[in-house]
């Protein structure tokens, strides 16, 4: 007869499966959320952030800031220069995770991670997302072509240059086919804008 598992395997068990806990994934399951306090006592877990939990022993990415942000904002997709870094493009180190929410949404209030945040609405914000498996959590972040469009929608934030820089390395990496950037040039409205440099680069 299987012996059955005691809370602080379930707890355990819920880590590894989420890479990130929080106190809502307990309270799902009916456990206490002091568990989560004994566990990091114990040094089976570590709080990485106001009720954001990681199991102590985790081989995690250096991307586990983009599930801090994606737990703390579900809604929210990775975006612009946080994006680019996933993708392993450009030269941009963000301090902060760069993340798009819908355009009538309320500025979520995070402590931690830092985070910028950009808004959208429609197609804009709707298309062009892929959702990653990173360390165990699924995290929604923008493909490389609708991350490239985005850039040169928000170049006045991020400065034309990163714009110029990421669309370069997308096609000479064969990152993304000229009619998808067309595609998301088109939803992004920078159609414009971008053809001067598609039509030279291509």
């Amino acid at each position: 007869m299987a012996t059955k598992p005691s809370t602080t395997e379930k707890v355990l068990r819920l880590a590894r499966q989420k890479g990130i806990l929080r106190v809502r994934d307990l309270a799902e399951h009916g456990i206490h959320p002091e568990y989560l306090r004994r566990l990091c006592a114990a040094g089976l877990l570590q709080r990485s952030g106001r009720g954001l939990y990681l199991l102590a022993d985790g081989d995690y990415s250096a991307n586990v800031t983009l599930i801090e942000a994606a737990r703390r904002v579900p809604h929210g997709i990775i975006c612009l220069l946080s994006a680019l870094r996933f993708h392993e493009i450009g030269t941009q180190l963000p301090h902060e995770v760069w993340m798009m929410i819908e355009k009538r949404a309320a500025r979520p209030r995070v402590d931690y991670p830092s985070m910028r945040f950009f808004r959208a609405s429609g197609e804009a914000f709707t298309s062009g997302v892929a959702r990653h498996r990173i360390d165990r959590a699924e995290v929604a972040i923008y493909g490389v072509a609708k991350t490239v469009a985005d850039c040169f929608k928000y170049r006045n934030k991020i400065g034309l240059d990163v714009a110029l820089e990421a669309l370069r390395e997308c096609l000479r990496g064969k990152r993304a086919t000229i009619d998808e950037l067309w595609k998301y040039a088109r939803i992004c409205r920078v159609q414009r804008v971008m053809r001067p440099y598609l039509e030279a680069l291509a």
